[in-house]
């Protein structure tokens, strides 16, 4: 029986799906050991929005078929870049 294929993104949620599936020792020949983070910690900053101002993220969100922590992050990311 051929093993499948180790995916090959960064994806914490496509990863977490495959390996929901799968069993590592299946994989025990393609793995190797790694000294170095694999993962970027990420900073999170509380935003306190009012109730309609929520909704209208997620509404626009849901529009761009993203979720709306990504909008924001994306809004934050084009607004240091336009200084």
């Amino acid at each position: 029986m051929k093993t499948e294929a180790l995916p090959q993104t960064d994806s914490i949620q496509e990863l977490a799906q495959f390996w929901d599936t799968h069993d590592l020792a299946d994989f025990e020949d393609a793995l190797e050991e790694v000294s170095e983070p694999v993962f970027e910690r990420r900073t999170v900053i509380p935003l306190n929005l009012e109730s309609a101002e929520a909704e209208a993220v997620k509404r626009l969100a849901e529009a761009k078929g993203i979720a709306d922590a990504e909008l924001i992050g994306g809004w934050v990311r084009e607004k240091i870049g336009a200084q």
